[in-house]
């Protein structure tokens, strides 16, 4: 498996079958589907995904966390294709 350090940057992205994990410095996005079939790569998706699910849980284990995160505010600017 890539190397993917949770909370590490805001680029790493790492797909597991259909199941796309994006890094950021404040959270971690899963998105998609992911089959764990009773077979070979079922298995292989499941350690996958229990190997970097230990290492998320372990990054936010040494941090000191808030309640929860403030959503940050949305701002508008300008079109700079001039529409």
């Amino acid at each position: 498996m890539k190397q993917f350090i949770p909370y590490a940057n805001e680029a790493d992205v790492l797909t597991i079958g259909q199941l796309t994990l994006e890094n950021r410095l404040d959270r971690i996005t899963i998105a998609g589907d992911l089959d764990l079939t009773a077979d070979q790569q079922g298995l292989a998706y499941a350690r996958q995904l229990q190997q970097l699910l230990n290492a998320i849980v372990g990054s936010l284990e040494t941090q000191s966390l808030p309640p929860q995160l403030t959503p940050v505010a949305a701002s508008t600017v300008a079109n700079p294709f001039g529409a």
